[in-house]
Parts: structure tokens; C-alpha cells; sequence
């Protein structure tokens, strides 16, 4: 055996995995992104946001597509933030903590949205869309975290 476990970050195994959560957590900002930009995501969303404490306000100040459009630009802005600190590392610690705001807002929304959470033979099930939010969560905490 020669020491190298593959939780080791200098193992093959390691890089592995993080390039591809690394790449899949783009993948995933990006599509996103791009959807917040239909019609379809900005209705679908609406619910979330006017019953959040943080966004409430939000449609007293612009449409509701105006706002799903500004959410898709951040989102997509993360994305490409992640891309790019492959080549530019110092943009980590920047995706790190937009993936960080981005996914803790959004996890609240469990929490804040009347009407999410239902009983389904006798199991709480929400909307399982949000809760690939809280691994985004743990990736980006891992990238601020080791923001070499």
C-alpha cells in the first residue's frame, strides 16, 4: 500500500471527483440559469419568493419576469465563475460564496413556502427539486474552504 487513501487531495481519485462535482455544479447553475429565463420558471418560482422573508418585496420592484431573469444572471454568473477558476483559482473563493448565499436562500424556501411540504403514504415530501440545493451547499463550502 503506498499511504495514498483517495480522500487524500493529492490523489487521483480525489482530483476525479472534484473536477466532476466541480463541472456538474456549473452544469447544473447554468441550465438553471438559462431556464429562469422562460416564462415557466419565472410563474414557478413567484410562490417562493413572495413568501420568503428575505425576498418578499421583490415584484413590488420589478416583474415577475424581470426578477426570475436577474436570478437566472447570477446563477449563470456562478457557473461560469466555477469554470473559470479551473484556469484562475483566485474565483473560487468567489463561486464558493455565491453557491454559499445562493443554496441557503433557496434551501430556506423549505421552510418559508406555504404549501411545500405534503404527506404522501404517511412521508413528508416536498418538491425534490430544492434539496439538490444542499449538496450544492456542501461544494461550495468545500470550495471556500480549500481556496488554493
Amino acid at each position: 500500500m503506498n499511504g495514498t487513501s483517495p480522500l487524500n487531495p493529492g490523489s487521483g481519485t480525489y482530483k476525479s471527483g472534484y473536477y466532476i462535482s466541480l463541472f456538474g455544479a456549473a452544469l447544473i447553475l447554468l441550465w438553471i440559469g438559462i431556464f429562469k429565463f422562460t416564462p415557466t420558471e419565472a410563474a414557478a418560482i413567484k410562490p417562493l419568493l413572495e413568501n420568503h422573508f428575505l425576498t418578499f418585496f421583490v415584484y413590488k420592484i420589478a416583474s415577475v419576469q424581470t426578477i426570475s431573469n436577474t436570478i437566472g444572471v447570477i446563477e449563470i454568473i456562478i457557473a461560469l465563475l466555477l469554470m473559470f477558476s479551473v484556469k484562475f483559482a483566485f474565483l473560487k473563493k468567489y463561486a464558493g460564496i455565491g453557491m454559499i448565499v445562493t443554496f441557503l436562500v433557496t434551501l430556506s424556501y423549505l421552510f418559508t413556502t406555504p404549501g411545500i411540504w405534503k404527506i404522501v403514504d404517511g412521508v413528508p415530501v416536498t418538491d425534490f427539486f430544492i434539496l439538490k440545493d444542499l449538496m450544492l451547499l456542501g461544494f461550495g463550502l468545500m470550495i471556500v474552504q480549500n481556496n488554493k
